[in-house]
């Protein structure tokens, strides 16, 4: 019998033979369309109530703070706890939360305090809902060997998400309000809650710390310790953490870029969001087709500095055409530094502390985001926006050079576990330094 040849692009896809993560592609496909409505929509009532930037960054701290709060106990408890349950709870809470919203606008009844309110509560379902969500993707595809890939295509999801859901949200705020994409938002949750009540995992064993008598204050001792001593870990993170306080807070200032700067509409915003999806999209879809995570090491300073100089080109624009092509760069560099940031330290990090750690992930990733939100609106405030996020683009490019000076240094600890998994032969020791393959 003739053997088939396999496709070139067959191991793009490859985390998808895995039935647990198929359900949870199809289920967050649509949540997430839902989940970018309701961002966009959010930002355009707080404009459209206040024309105030610093309420925009206001808004924005209050549904982030509750998340560096909460997320290094709730990484503990999520290490603790049955991950599938953890994420049926935070979607379902989820549910409610863009239902509340709905309800409040679409009957002519919200205010900002509302809004504050609820963005509150978001940000306290975000805390355990981030480190649940990433832990939980090594169990959907039941070991690491497909672990990047099904990283790739998440962040493919979430960004043909992008893409999809501000511009469906800018025509349905042009056409009628901004609760007809909370409704949307809170109806889409239902696909999935079903898609993990779905799905057939066997019984984790839970770590070892969980089961003892480990105090909650002990095991998050162990876990800070880890990431602050751990060198690629710690460094990682730290360059995270300044493009998520310095960078990443810019969409906080979109609406005014959309209606001051460019003197457009909800449909303008849509716009620019869609164009900062595309670029994301294209930066998520090329690290689908990689067949490893060696090489990903290098990616990340060059994406921040990528990132940076998109933002300080888009903060020079004043048409609309150029603004769009400037979000592609910006949207490519920004992904390609948070997905390769991701993928490593899935990769690295020991099972029984991967609660914990990706806590601290989700801190530099969303937990830096308020006090970037709220220096992003003070200084749109005092300096205007588009100064603002060409500032901010500076201190991109500044993170990205101290990374490239700390790159040596890094590899130096991540050969011997890159050896142990089988990512780079044992007998080569010298092949990831050579090779800056990492």
């Amino acid at each position: 019998m003739p053997q088939t040849t396999p496709h070139p692009l067959a191991h793009a896809w490859r985390a998808l033979k895995h039935r647990n993560f198929r359900l949870f592609f199809a289920g967050q496909s649509i949540s997430l369309i839902g989940t970018w409505m309701t961002r966009i929509a959010t930002s355009w009532l707080v404009y459209r109530l206040t024309h105030s930037a610093v309420l925009l960054g206001t808004v924005s701290f209050a549904g982030q703070i509750p998340t560096f709060l909460l997320a290094p106990f709730a990484g503990v408890l999520v290490d603790r706890w049955n991950r599938q349950r953890v994420l049926v709870w935070t979607q379902a809470l989820a549910m409610l939360q863009s239902l509340g919203l709905a309800v409040l606008t679409l009957s002519h009844h919200i205010n900002i305090a509302e809004v504050l309110a609820l963005s509150i509560f978001q940000g306290c379902i975000n805390a355990f809902d981030m480190p649940g969500r990433q832990s939980f993707m090594v169990e959907m595809v039941e070991g690491r060997d497909d672990l990047s890939n099904a990283i790739a295509i998440n962040s493919s999801m979430v960004n043909a998400a992008r893409l999809i859901g501000p511009s469906l949200a800018g025509l349905v705020i042009a056409a009628s309000n901004e609760g007809w994409c909370f409704l949307i938002d809170g109806i889409s949750y239902i696909a999935v809650i079903a898609s993990l009540l779905a799905m057939r995992l066997p019984t984790r064993v839970l770590a070892a710390a969980s089961k003892s008598e480990s105090t909650m204050v002990t095991q998050l001792k162990e876990g800070w310790n880890y990431v602050s001593t751990f060198p690629p870990i710690r460094n990682i993170l730290s360059l995270f953490a300044v493009n998520s306080l310095m960078g990443w807070p810019f969409v906080v200032l979109m609406p005014i870029f959309a209606a001051q700067v460019l003197k457009g509409g909800p449909h303008t915003l849509g716009f620019l969001m869609g164009a900062l999806g595309v670029g994301s999209l294209i930066s998520a879809i090329s690290l689908v087709l990689r067949k490893s995570v060696r090489g990903l090491l290098k990616m990340i300073p060059v994406a921040a500095a990528t990132f940076g100089v998109g933002l300080i080109l888009f903060g020079f624009s004043n048409n609309l055409w150029l603004s769009m092509a400037l979000l592609l760069l910006t949207g490519f560099g920004m992904m390609q530094g948070l997905t390769a940031s991701n993928t490593i330290i899935q990769t690295i990090v020991p099972a029984d502390k991967r609660g914990r750690v990706m806590s601290y992930y989700t801190i530099a990733f969303v937990g830096m985001a308020p006090f970037g939100s709220l220096l992003a609106g003070t200084l749109a405030n005092v300096i205007g926006a588009q100064h603002t996020v060409i500032v901010s683009g500076i201190c991109c490019i500044l993170g990205s050079a101290w990374f490239f000076t700390r790159m040596p240094y890094i590899r130096k600890h991540m050969r011997p576990i890159y050896q142990q998994l089988g990512i780079i032969p044992t007998a080569n020791v010298a092949e990831l330094e050579e090779s800056s393959a990492s």
